[in-house]
């Protein structure tokens, strides 16, 4: 059976403080809170994951998670 994990990752952020906050490292090596979901997801045996997130974040979002993530399983974007 195919399962599916669903990020909502579209938010502006207008009170974090400039930059994205999706895409803010907090972890110990550089993590973003999003490689804490996903690595649970994948060991649950989800097996896609698809970001639902704006435009004008498209390419930071892919060059920080999305290209990395891709290749362990598989990725969608929505708009």
């Amino acid at each position: 059976m195919k399962t599916t994990l669903i990020i909502m990752a579209a938010g502006i952020g207008s009170r974090f403080g400039g930059g994205i906050k999706q895409l803010a490292k907090m972890g110990p090596n550089g993590e973003i809170i999003m490689d804490y979901s996903i690595y649970d997801a994948k060991e649950a045996g989800f097996d896609k994951v698809v970001f639902i997130i704006r435009k004008d974040i498209e390419k930071e979002f892919k060059e920080v998670i999305g290209n990395r993530i891709q290749n362990y399983m598989d990725v969608e974007y929505v708009f």
